[in-house]
């Protein structure tokens, strides 16, 4: 073995040996004959075998070949524990770097391109938490080993800290694989597997990744704490900052477990769905609607009046129904339930400290286990040029706007095609306003299937409302006391007179003022959160759309239960966020209601699905109230009644939505929903004919040849 050619055959023949033992079926004699063999060439060129093994082992590393734990196991076979640990961990190590250089130097594109998704991944984890990721990686392979190291490879770590790191990150796990080795060496036959050792080799394999979850939490701890001083004692169990849907029930979860709570909201208790979205505009669209319906009244068999609208009482209603339901969540009833509720502004000083300024004056600092951030959103406001020229509003200031009004805006302009663009462009329009809505996108409800938008246009557009899809803002402006705003479409470019003008484009989160910047908490459109809901800092949550990734009222009290409960017993037990089954409707004439895909998202990501489809002029009840626009889509695993989502437009698709819910969230498929009683006629009997639809279509004709020719034998 003087000659290095030779020495290079003999490692080529190891390695392409040890490929072909990873991918034949292995059993107990042959593991036996292996071992056997290679053993009594060890004990007869000791130090030969082992550099050979050891090279061997460096390249199947380096190469990514599917072997290296069928090698750790030999290693441990042939060598021992101590050696073979010694072996395997500068061999694995080794190979690693290797496989991490050529992927920096020779490989960057071929790894980019079939890898990619996985290195976002790795950057992200990186940035966030430096080799001490990598170092959880190694403990807790979560990314398999090879992907590691050509990822690593697209980083800029350096190549002795991926070394080093690696060396220390893998060899907890190298001691079990090598000690499992070292007990594969004795089993004499079948019975062997039964022993002690080698059973409980393979039982810490199984146990070693929950083992090591544990160190890697408290170092994590350590890490992301330190330079914070953990006080002693706790004024509070849990601070929610926010008094939205979020925060009300974060505080109401804690209040009702009999913790030690404080509520701080700085503005009006409820938050933006009480003061100024879900509950004012349902109040707006219920008015529009009596009056649409009194201009309509000849399709009920009545005559037709053309409504009065004394803008002023529609506006005062809206208010009156705020003041009704605002006791729902004032300061008198949570403090009833337990809660401490101050008004104020909040800034998180450290990790376990909040400083609340207070609206009457001066200021309170607060020590608690654990904080809640719960701060909603605001509508986003486009740089247009010339925009507070014209003195916008927004879903947000609308309403203490125009209260007083006696007549509804004349000329008004939606800027947004979105659900509260839409739902305020119609309403106003039935309330007798000169309604033009503006949208860049081609379409309306951009999230929706291409027809379901087409035919919510089409109801604008009967409504009065100019649709214009397509079309950017570019510019506002007042010229000889007029307002008005210009718009633009493939170059050619029209002004648009208005009296008031409508800002709804979507809304951000609010995130600064809290002290998030300070202690490094990462905040991008939302702020940044584990699957519990946690922060950088574990005791620090957030929950609603400060958030996402859903800006709703009903998620935001759904994410607010898993806040709670992490925060106030994630020690004993924590629960991720489940996002599987969430609904949301648009409260348009129809309505627009879904559940899970839709047709269009199912196409886009290749998801194999069927397509039932019931529309509203079949439904006995639709016919009767007058409300056959719209359908009910049901999508379908093909040949199976399981649901992937449903598409609902129509009269109370809001409502009828929920029975579809229910069936996804159970694991309830179309049969069961076809077998329910549904009282006639109503509405939701469209989710039983929906049913019905899929059933006929997959009947067996089999069997329906069958039950034809037992009638045909009966009859005689």
């Amino acid at each position: 073995m003087k000659k290095p050619w030779l020495l290079a055959l003999v490692l080529l023949v190891v390695v392409v040996g040890a490929v072909a033992l990873g991918r034949q079926d292995i059993d107990i004699t042959a593991v036996r004959q292996h071992t056997a063999a290679l053993d009594q060439w060890r004990q007869a060129n000791p130090v030969l075998m082992f550099v050979l093994y050891f090279a061997g082992y460096v390249a199947v590393t380096a190469l990514s070949l599917p072997v290296a734990v069928w090698m750790t196991l030999a290693a441990g076979a042939l060598f021992g524990f101590w050696l073979g640990l010694a072996l395997v961990s500068f061999a694995s190590s080794i190979g690693a770097t290797l496989a991490f250089l050529a992927a920096r130097y020779l490989l960057r594109d071929t790894v980019r391109g079939k890898l990619g998704g996985r290195a976002q991944v790795i950057e992200a984890g990186l940035t966030r938490d430096g080799p001490f990721y990598l170092f959880t990686l190694r403990l807790v392979p979560v990314v398999p080993f090879f992907a590691v190291n050509l990822l690593m490879g697209l980083t800029g770590m350096r190549a002795l800290t991926f070394y080093l790191v690696s060396q220390a990150g893998m060899l907890a796990g190298t001691v079990v694989y090598v000690n499992a080795g070292t007990q594969l060496a004795q089993i004499d036959g079948l019975s062997g597997i039964m022993s002690p050792a080698l059973l409980g080799s393979f039982a810490l394999l199984g146990l070693f990744p929950w083992m090591a979850r544990m160190p890697v939490a408290y170092f994590r701890r350590r890490k992301v704490y330190a330079g914070h001083t953990r006080p002693r004692r706790f004024d509070r169990n849990l601070i929610v900052i926010g008094a939205g849907a979020a925060g009300l029930v974060s505080a109401y979860i804690a209040a009702a477990t009999k913790a030690k709570v404080t509520l701080v909201e700085a503005h009006r208790m409820g938050g933006d769905c009480l003061n100024y979205g879900c509950v004012p505009s349902k109040a707006l669209i219920a008015s529009a609607r009596i009056a649409h319906e009194m201009r309509h009244a000849d399709r009920y068999g009545l005559s037709p009046s053309p409504p009065d609208v004394p803008f002023s009482a529609v506006m005062a209603r809206v208010k009156r129904i705020i003041d009704d339901i605002a006791p729902h969540d004032s300061i008198a009833r949570y403090t009833d339930l337990g809660v401490e509720v101050l008004s104020g502004y909040a800034r998180i000083v450290d990790p376990w400290t909040v400083e609340i300024a207070l609206n009457d004056g001066g200021t309170r600092r607060l020590t608690t286990r654990s904080i809640i951030l719960a701060t909603g959103a605001r509508p986003f406001v486009p740089p247009l040029p010339g925009l507070e020229d014209v003195g916008y509003l927004t879903s947000d200031t609308l309403w203490d706007a125009l209260q007083g009004q006696p007549e509804p805006p004349r000329r008004l302009v939606v800027l947004g095609g979105g659900p509260i663009g839409s739902e305020l462009a119609q309403s106003f329009a039935r309330l007798g306003s000169d309604v033009t809505q503006v949208e860049m996108a081609p379409r309306l409800l951009a999230r929706e299937d291409p027809e379901v938008a087409a035919l919510v246009r089409a109801a604008l557009e009967a409504d009065g409302v100019a649709v214009l899809t397509g079309h950017e803002a570019i510019r506002c402006g007042v010229s000889d006391g007029e307002k008005w705003i210009e718009v633009a479409q493939n170059g050619t470019t029209r002004k648009i007179a208005l009296d008031v003008l409508i800002v709804a484009v979507g809304r951000v989160p609010r995130l600064t003022g809290f002290g998030l910047e300070t202690l490094g908490i990462q905040t991008g459109k939302v702020v940044e959160t584990n699957d519990y809901l946690e922060t950088l800092f574990p005791n620090i949550l957030a929950a609603g759309d400060v958030a996402g990734p859903y800006q709703f009222t009903h998620v935001a009290a759904h994410q607010a239960w898993y806040a709670a409960v992490n925060a106030l017993f994630g020690s004993l037990r924590r629960f991720k966020a489940d996002y599987r089954v969430i609904p949301w409707a648009t409260f348009t004439d129809p309505e627009v209601a879904r559940v899970g895909l839709s047709e269009t998202e199912a196409l886009a990501q290749g998801v194999a699905h069927e397509v039932t489809r019931y529309d509203l002029n079949d439904l006995d009840r639709a016919i009767c109230d007058g409300a056959t626009t719209g359908f009910v889509k049901v999508l379908t695993v093909p040949g199976k009644d399981r649901i992937l989502g449903v598409t609902i437009v129509g009269a109370h698709a809001g409502d009828l939505i929920a029975e579809f819910v229910l069936a996804m969230k159970h694991g309830l498929g179309l049969n069961k929903i076809l077998g329910t009683l549904h009282i006639y006629p109503t509405m939701a009997e469209a989710n039983k004919y929906a049913a019905g639809v899929w059933r006929r279509a997959h009947l067996n004709p089999r069997l329906l040849r069958l039950v034809a020719w037992f009638h045909d034998r009966r009859r005689g």
